[in-house]
C-alpha cells in the first residue's frame, strides 16, 4: 500500500518520527509539493496526506488508486469535500491536538501587547536602563488585565480554554457563538451577539472557524464598534480579518493594538499592510506548532488511518 505525504515539513521538520505511518505501508514523504506536481507525486498513492496542499476536484478525479485522504490539520478546506464524497474517498481531519498550545499562545500575544518584556529586555541590553536616572522606566504603556472584559468570538474547545485562562487572570468573559452550549459558572459570564461583544470588550479574541458567514467578520464596520483602547487577537484563521481595514484602524489610532498569528494570505506578500501597522504584532502561524501539539497531531493521523483500514473510520468530515 502506497502512502504519500505531500507537505510534511511544517508538521515534522525532523524532530518527530514518521515510523507510525511507515509501519502501515510504503511511505513517501515530501517536504513541500507545488500544485503542478501533485498528480505526479500522488499518481500511485492509495493513501494521501496533505496539510495545506490543495486537492481540488480535477486533481482527485485523476487519482484512480486513491482510497483515503488524511488532512494533517483541523481545517479541511484544502480538499474538495463534495468531489471526494462523490468519488467515495473518505477525508479525515485532526479535530483535537492544539487546544492547549493555541490558548497558551493567545495569552503570549496578549501579554506582549499589555506588558511587553521583549521591548524592555532589549532596552536593558542596549544600556538604556544603565543610563537611566531612575530605578524603573518603561517604553510603552503597561496594562493590567485583571478587571477587564475579554470577548471571545467562537467558544469551542480553544475558546473555552482561553476563557478559563482569562478567568484565572481576573478577566470577565463574554462570548458570541451560534451554538450557545453550557459553560462553567464563570463570574460575570454572559452570551451576547457579535456587535454587542465588540462594543463591550477590552480584548477581542477570535476562535471561530472560517465559514462564509465569518469571512471578513472583522472589517471596517466591526472595528468602528470597538473601543479605541481595545486589543484584537487572531489565532484562528486569517480571512476572518480584513487586513487593510485592521491596519487602517491601528494607524488611525482607532484601535490600541492587535496581534495576529494568521493572515489572509500565507506566507504574506511583502506589502501586507499589517506588517507595517502601528502596534501590531504579526507572527508566522505558530500557535499550533509546539512539539507536543505536533506529536499529538501525527499520532492522531496514524490512528485515523488505522481505524479506516480496520473498517471503523473516525474523524471523517465528508
Amino acid at each position: 500500500m502506497k502512502i504519500v505525504v505531500l507537505d510534511g515539513y511544517t508538521l515534522n521538520p525532523g524532530d518527530l518520527s514518521w515510523d507510525g505511518l511507515r509501519a502501515v505501508g510504503e511511505l513517501q514523504v515530501f517536504d513541500r509539493t507545488a500544485n503542478d506536481s501533485v498528480l505526479a507525486r500522488a499518481s500511485q498513492a492509495e493513501i494521501l496526506f496533505t496539510n495545506k496542499t490543495p486537492l481540488p476536484a480535477q486533481t482527485l478525479k485523476q487519482l484512480p488508486r486513491l482510497r483515503y485522504i488524511g488532512v494533517l490539520a483541523t481545517g479541511y478546506d484544502v480538499v474538495d469535500i463534495r468531489a471526494a464524497r462523490e468519488l467515495d474517498i473518505p477525508v479525515t481531519n485532526i479535530p483535537i491536538y492544539g487546544t492547549a498550545s493555541v490558548a497558551q499562545f493567545t495569552f503570549a500575544l496578549i501579554l506582549e501587547l499589555c506588558h511587553p518584556p521583549a521591548i524592555h529586555a532589549a532596552a536593558a541590553r542596549a544600556g538604556e536602563w544603565s543610563r537611566n536616572p531612575d530605578f524603573s522606566f518603561w517604553k510603552t504603556p503597561l496594562t493590567e488585565l485583571a478587571g477587564k472584559t475579554m470577548g471571545i468570538i467562537g467558544l469551542g474547545r480553544i475558546g473555552r480554554r482561553v476563557a478559563e485562562i482569562a478567568v484565572a487572570m481576573g478577566l470577565r468573559v463574554i462570548a458570541a457563538d451560534e451554538i450557545k452550549s453550557t459553560v462553567p459558572d464563570w463570574p460575570g459570564f454572559r452570551w451576547c451577539e457579535v456587535d454587542e461583544l465588540l462594543t463591550q470588550a477590552d480584548i477581542v479574541s477570535l476562535h471561530c472557524p472560517l465559514l462564509p458567514q465569518t469571512r471578513g467578520i472583522i472589517n471596517a464596520a466591526a472595528l468602528a464598534r470597538m473601543k479605541p483602547t481595545a486589543l484584537l487577537i487572531n489565532t484562528s484563521r486569517g480571512p476572518l480579518v480584513v487586513d487593510q481595514d485592521l491596519a487602517d484602524a491601528l494607524d488611525g489610532g482607532r484601535l490600541a493594538g492587535a496581534a495576529v498569528d494568521v493572515l489572509s494570505v500565507e506566507p504574506p506578500a511583502a506589502d501586507n499592510p499589517l506588517l507595517r501597522a502601528r502596534n501590531c504584532i504579526v507572527t508566522p502561524h505558530i500557535a499550533w506548532a509546539t512539539r507536543e501539539a505536533r506529536s499529538r497531531l501525527l499520532d492522531t493521523a496514524v490512528s485515523n488511518l488505522r481505524a479506516f483500514l480496520e473498517g471503523n473510520p473516525v474523524n471523517v468530515v465528508n
